[in-house]
């Protein structure tokens, strides 16, 4: 987030009503996730007296509106990064990597996921490219 902007800024530029939830969840995000991929236990852990289905709720609309993007790295638990694509093409993300020993799941933000081409007729609605083996620690 740059200097100029706060986090009430950030939810009225893309149209999400001011809520004292959704600012908490949005600063814990910015200041507690590290720029990395989080799930809503990461989000409730850091905000334990938080209702979860507020925080819940506050994380999907934080994705439909596109400050955050979702991420199905096949460990059953959903995960969410902060967006940080040029524009709404959500065809321009980037890599992720899944460790699949302590399943942390880390955005390869410098690596965009690569052109596909497709067979004639077909329309890629969502592009996802998450990479799996042994983090650094891990190894």
């Amino acid at each position: 987030m740059s200097a100029s902007k706060t986090y009430e800024d950030l939810l009225s530029d893309v149209g999400i009503r001011i809520t004292s939830v959704r600012l908490l969840v949005l600063r814990v995000i910015h200041e507690k996730m590290h720029g990395g991929a989080f799930s809503l236990q990461d989000v409730l852990h850091e905000i334990p007296t938080a209702d979860n289905s507020s925080v819940f709720r506050s994380l999907t609309l934080f994705a439909e509106k596109g400050l955050l993007h979702t991420i199905d790295d096949g460990t059953g638990m959903q995960k969410y990064c902060i967006c940080t694509c040029a524009d709404t093409d959500h065809l321009h993300r980037h890599v992720h990597f899944t460790c699949t020993r302590c399943q942390k799941t880390v955005c390869l933000k410098d690596m965009p996921i690569p052109s596909i081409a497709l067979p004639e007729g077909y329309l890629a609605e969502d592009v996802e490219l998450v990479v799996k083996g042994l983090c650094p620690k891990c190894r």
